[in-house]
């Protein structure tokens, strides 16, 4: 014992000795903590496991993903580019019919017995056939005989005096207009009236 320790009330001993105690009691206690700790790094170490698992399960996710977004933008630049091609198929198959009538009106036209009337005839069924097929693909003719000057689907070559006509008005196409589904794609030369 020290110095200090000589003169202890026996008080101060019991409280030495339960002092003691507590130490040896901590010392048990220590290495069931430091146990304690290694049992706890297992779970620890298992849920490192499967957060690593959980990582790599959401990166093949991201990677299918990106793969699968590329597919679809080559197959939307495939189907875009084929559009393109193929745009036209449709009024092309339409177009036949009116060459085929225009090949038979040439071939009719050369035969020995063919009249003016007839070629007449044919040339009018076949612009007819045309005038359909440009129709049923959107396109509208402007004929504006007699209606009003509209700047926006005429184009007004000169301006005449019109007996009985208003001012302002259309008394002559001298060419048609067209719209390709409401738009304009070639207005409608016209003299129009003072």
């Amino acid at each position: 014992m020290s110095p200090q320790q000589t003169n202890v009330h026996p008080d101060d001993e019991h409280a030495i000795a339960t002092e003691a105690d507590e130490n040896a009691q901590l010392e048990d206690v220590v290495p069931e903590a430091v146990a304690d700790e290694s049992e706890a790094d297992e779970p620890v170490e298992m849920q490192l496991e499967k957060a690593q698992e959980t990582i790599k399960d959401y990166w093949d996710q991201m990677m299918r993903l990106r793969a699968e977004i590329d597919n679809n933008r080559k197959r939307a630049e495939r189907d875009i580019e084929s559009a393109h091609k193929y745009a036209l198929k449709g009024f092309v198959e339409n177009l036949l019919p009116v060459i085929d009538s225009m090949e038979m009106g040439q071939t009719a036209a050369s035969a020995d017995n063919a009249t003016l009337e007839s070629i007449r005839e044919g040339t009018a069924l076949t612009m007819n056939m045309l005038i359909q097929v440009l129709e049923k693909n959107g396109l509208e003719q402007i004929d504006p005989l007699g209606e009003n000057f509209d700047p926006e689907k005429h184009q007004a070559i000169s301006m005449i005096e019109a007996e009985g006509a208003k001012a302002n008005t259309v008394v002559e196409v001298m060419q048609k207009g067209f719209l390709l589904n409401d738009r304009l794609v070639r207005p409608a030369m016209v003299v129009v009236a003072k």
